[in-house]
């Protein structure tokens, strides 16, 4: 079999479709290469009796095997006993290689009909390609039906929150505040699955497995999801719906792995959350994102936009048309709007400890959306508001996010994942933010492997730019193909693109932190790039007698900073 590059069995729903499908990565080489003679053949064969196939290898050719191929599954399945099917056929950026989709109810006969549709590319050259397309046929009506689709069908409500940046904080946001509210909720996100604060299982659960996990869990009331890219194009979404959707925003990020090269790919990987959003639930969505205010049109859930401008067109417009709601800011407070009723203030954003005094433009981003979500999934606004005033921005409530420290000799400490352009951004943003007059920027630079060239190299020159002194600490278990060298050779050339070549190379994160903490001078400001040894350095910090800020503490060092 040489035409079928990847067949995939996607559980819930996915890119394609709302429900469980089948993905073919297919090598069409063989149609688009063919005589004219034999996609004819192929084309009479498969209904397609007036077309003009164009010269080999040309663009003609090409759109030609996206309409033979969507017509030779359904053939097969129909002469196979499948009277009505639906196909989704899409280019990649290899003009040989095409993604074909079609729904599921049984994976025997799912995988059968795949495998036979590659088998009738691959006898393209030979003269019988009709017999070919009768015996895929035949392969298809003889296969065991198998096993039905897994995708859980919720009982109790579900929060589902995706985006690029920003999902893992929403999620624990709106989980605190129904905890707060007194539900038992079941969460899955990137660092595990959690039942009512308390980790029942570590590893990386923003795929389909961690929804089915936290909706699995004894007694839970509310379930909050995470749900990430990869989820969503490898395996599928875990549930059949949810009933309130969130999307941070749509970055760069990961773009060139399973066929999404290009942001507005993403934003449509992305935007699969809110279209399988119930009707009668909400969909909040990041009203300053283009990109995510537009997947108001392909979903048909509730508009719940969130802004930080309350005249922003988006607000308008879901007011004033959609019969949405919002959640902006307006003099300093979180506030509702509602159309026809006066302004609902929440809580002043100086209340709130995530959005770091006010500082963290991605914070009060976050905690507009999960006070949005919060509100939408029924909870209380008393509990809302104090939800929002009690979770904190330290290693208990959002580890990896935002954690700030101090350390002896009035050295701060700022620890992110920060793991794209717009994340590092944020991090040198608020780094900035606590920095005394006259003190220095310090930033451990890094980058996991599975990023592109450019990104990795945009990194380094984002990092260089915004920091008076920058190392590079390795994360040597997500170099995900690459090398250290590699990854240091692309961070070094966005670094010098700026004209920074003075830059340390660590093997760890935890070594980058040391050497850059012991650099740094009185009211210095040191980031860390942290992915890969977070516990790591959480215990770095204590043994050197770093404390984590306080809420109080945090907002002393923006005042500090403001008034020099």
């Amino acid at each position: 079999m040489t035409s079928l590059v990847e067949l995939r069995i996607l559980e819930g729903p996915n890119l394609y479709f709302p429900r469980a499908a089948v993905k073919l990565t297919l090598d069409v080489s063989s149609i688009s290469e063919a005589s004219d003679d034999a996609v004819l053949r192929l084309a009479r064969r498969i209904g397609l009796r007036t077309t003009r196939p164009g010269a080999p290898g040309s663009g003609f050719r090409q759109r030609f095997a996206l309409r033979a191929v969507e017509r030779l599954v359904r053939a097969i399945a129909s002469e196979a006993g499948t009277r009505r099917l639906a196909v989704r056929v899409r280019p990649t950026s290899d003009p040989d290689v095409l993604v074909v989709a079609f729904p599921w109810r049984h994976r025997g006969r799912a995988r059968a009909l795949g495998e036979a549709v590659a088998h009738a590319i691959d006898a393209l050259p030979t003269p019988d390609v009709e017999a070919a397309v009768s015996a895929a046929a035949e392969e298809v009506a003889a296969a065991e039906p198998g096993s039905r689709p897994t995708t859980i069908t919720p009982t109790i409500p579900v929060v589902a929150v995706t985006g690029t940046n920003g999902k893992t904080t929403t999620s624990r946001m709106v989980a605190h505040i129904a905890r707060t509210s007194g539900l038992v909720v079941g969460w899955s996100n990137t660092d595990g699955v959690y039942r009512d604060g308390v980790l029942v299982e570590a590893g990386d659960y923003s795929g389909p497995s961690g929804a089915g996990r936290a909706l699995g869990l004894d007694g839970v009331q509310l379930a909050v999801t995470e749900t990430a890219r990869g989820g969503i194009l490898l395996k599928g979404i875990g549930v059949t719906r949810n009933d309130v959707s969130v999307v941070t925003n749509v970055t760069a990020d990961h773009l060139g792995l399973q066929g999404i090269d290009t942001v507005d790919q993403l934003a449509e990987v992305k935007s699969v959350v809110p279209r399988i959003t119930r009707k009668d639930g909400w969909a909040v969505l990041n009203g300053d994102d283009p990109r995510v205010l537009a997947m108001r049109s392909v979903v048909s859930a509730q508009p719940w936009i969130f802004s930080r401008d309350p005249d922003s067109p988006a607000v308008r417009e879901v007011l004033g048309h959609g019969g949405g709601r919002a959640t902006t800011v307006i003099d300093g407070w979180i506030t509702v709007l509602t159309p026809g009723a006066d302004p609902d203030p929440l809580v002043e954003l100086v209340d709130v400890p995530m959005t770091l005094a006010g500082l963290s433009r991605f914070n009060i981003e976050n905690a507009l959306a999960a006070a949005s979500a919060a509100l939408a999934i029924g909870l209380d606004r008393a509990d809302v508001i104090a939800g929002l005033r009690s979770f904190l921005p330290d290693a208990e409530h959002n580890p990896g996010r935002m954690n700030f420290f101090s350390l002896p000799g009035e050295v701060s400490v700022v620890m992110d994942l920060a793991h794209n352009e717009a994340g590092l951004e944020a991090l040198l943003e608020i780094m900035s933010g606590v920095r005394r007059p006259g003190a220095r920027l310090l930033l451990g630079l890094g980058a996991v492997g599975d990023r592109t060239d450019e990104l990795i190299d945009a990194l380094g020159e984002i990092g260089a730019k915004g920091s008076d002194v920058v190392a590079i600490g390795h994360k040597e278990w997500y170099l995900r193909g690459r090398t250290m060298d590699e990854v240091d050779a692309l961070l070094r050339a966005g670094a010098a693109r700026v004209g920074v070549t003075d830059i340390d190379t660590h093997q760890t994160e935890v070594a980058c932190l040391a050497a850059l903490v012991e650099r740094a001078r009185p009211g210095d400001v040191v980031g860390l790039m942290c992915h890969a040894e977070r516990q790591e350095a959480y215990d770095w910090l204590a043994a050197h007698g770093g404390t984590p800020d306080s809420a109080e503490a945090l907002s002393s060092k923006v005042r500090a900073a403001s008034e020099g």
